[in-house]
């Protein structure tokens, strides 16, 4: 199943949003990770902004997870419950964490770009197709393009961050 074509039933439509749930469980489950494996010196400034940076991060996830979840319920669809994502980000997460800020913010920055661009896809895709879903068209596309620009904040705060480590 491809966001690039149209999405033309409910089903598909549960399916990509359940997409959409797993990116911002990773997104929620590596932020917090990040925020463990730095100290808390309270003396560097950028370190600060840093870790607030991930708290803010993991609670927005968390946030567009729920929005997300509820749309799903709607469609009466399933999705995977969280802690069954961060036990599988732990495994990963222990071979491939990063061990310095840059790592840190390369790999939030990713994880930020990458929701994004499913989101704007998503959108896309659903603004092409004529389905009738379930759902309020009007409202899912709201919700969608507001958690979108959500993450396009992130995406300009952590650049902001890598820029002022420059």
């Amino acid at each position: 199943m491809s966001v690039g074509q149209r999405v033309s039933s409910d089903r598909q439509l549960a399916r990509l949003l359940q997409i959409g749930v797993v990116l911002e469980e990773l997104v929620e489950a590596r932020a917090a990770r990040h925020f463990e494996s730095l100290p808390s010196r309270e003396q560097d400034e950028l370190h600060k902004d840093v870790r607030e940076l991930l708290s803010e991060s993991g609670e927005e996830s968390a946030e567009h997870r729920e929005r997300l979840e509820s749309l799903i319920d709607e469609l009466d669809a399933e999705t995977i419950p969280f802690e069954e994502i961060e036990l599988l980000v732990g495994e990963q997460y222990a071979q491939t964490a990063p061990d310095d800020f840059d790592g840190v913010l390369y790999d939030q920055l990713h994880g930020e770009e990458t929701a994004y661009k499913f989101y704007d896809d998503l959108i896309t895709a659903i603004e092409a197709s004529e389905a009738t879903f379930a759902l309020d068209r009007d409202r899912l596309l709201e919700t969608l393009t507001a958690i979108r620009a959500e993450e396009a904040e992130g995406v300009e705060e952590v650049a902001k961050l890598m820029e002022a480590r420059e």
